[in-house]
């Protein structure tokens, strides 16, 4: 008899808890929801740190009416709120359905060993989307425009007809607007104020940087996106190709994080501190795809996969210096 994997091991006492009902929460990886999570609160934390300016913001803002934002108390509760709604509605609901589509058998992003995908569970992450939306009424107008858009941009990319995630482009196009620049922009929309020039070149900034993580996300299922018939990005690049992409789109978002910078005029002592920062994960970013881009046609599977890894560590490391020269 084959010992048990770890990682399968673990997974007993969710299963104990909630019997089957174990996978639905599964398919919904939530060991993808702390990067959401940071990644959609990068934006809530810009806005509160970024200084008003209503002659050139864009304003979509209506304050909430509802008494279902005050459960948390004052802003912080139609925050948390917002928050879950996104991470866990939205996105999770997206993997859900998507698990429900693929019915992938190998390692996906976030979750290792899938189980089979439970009878329900296209139902349950389209049902959990729509739940998200409804209650994202309660929030400002922005937040809710924000999740309707990502809303239909998840089914057009996950579901038959259109599957456009077997279509090489617009799966890249559709996640660097929504994961890149929709996700942070919803978190500052939480905050009800208006989005500042600054802020916009920020989250313009994101969107690159996502196009450069989007394709390493897909190297190591090559093989299984080739087998299904899907023409991702990847595979129409292929591994090198793929990684000069990113390359560039990293060029192509530090170029617009420092035009966000020269935009709010850093001055002063703090100045050359902010812009080592960016330095700092422009770096991290360089330092992993150069060697990976030198050496790709030798590695396998598992190698690409724990590039990728890698590079949501020089991911988080780019907002952490956004946050240290923006919110401020």
């Amino acid at each position: 008899m084959s010992p048990v994997h770890p990682v399968l091991r673990r997974r007993a006492p969710g299963y104990r808890l909630l019997g089957r009902g174990f996978d639905y929460l599964l398919h919904m990886r939530p060991a993808e929801w702390p990067i959401m999570t940071a990644h959609t609160a990068v934006g809530l934390l810009l806005a509160l740190g970024s200084p008003a300016d209503p002659a050139s913001s864009i304003a979509l803002h209506r304050p909430p009416s509802s008494a279902l934002v005050r459960w948390g108390g004052g802003d912080g509760g139609e925050w948390w709120l917002g928050l879950i709604l996104w991470v866990v509605c939205l996105n999770g609901g997206t993997l859900a359905l998507n698990s429900a589509i693929d019915k992938d058998s190998s390692d996906v992003a976030y979750l290792r060993f899938p189980p089979v995908p439970p009878r329900h569970l296209f139902g349950f992450g389209l049902g959990l989307m729509l739940l998200g939306l409804v209650l994202s009424l309660a929030l400002p107008f922005a937040f809710s425009l924000a999740y309707l858009v990502c809303l239909t941009l998840s089914v057009l990319y996950s579901t038959p007809p259109w599957r456009l995630k077997a279509v090489a482009g617009a799966d890249w196009f559709i996640n660097i607007w929504g994961f890149g620049t929709l996700t942070p922009y919803a978190g500052w929309a939480l905050t009800g104020r208006p989005l500042t020039p600054v802020g916009a070149a920020i989250l313009l900034g994101f969107a690159p940087l996502f196009g450069a993580l989007y394709p390493l996300t897909q190297l190591y299922q090559l093989e299984e996106d080739q087998a299904r018939g899907d023409r991702t990005l990847a595979s129409v690049l292929g591994p090198r190709g793929s990684l000069t992409i990113a390359m560039i789109a990293v060029g192509l978002a530090f170029g617009l994080f420092g035009l966000a910078g020269w935009k709010a005029a850093w001055a002063g002592t703090g100045a050359p501190w902010r812009w080592l920062a960016l330095l700092t994960a422009a770096t991290a970013w360089l330092l992993l795809l150069l060697p990976w881009r030198l050496r790709v046609h030798g590695m396998t599977p598992r190698e690409h996969q724990r590039g990728m890894y890698r590079a949501l560590v020089a991911w988080a490391l780019t907002d952490v210096a956004v946050l240290y020269g923006f919110a401020r």
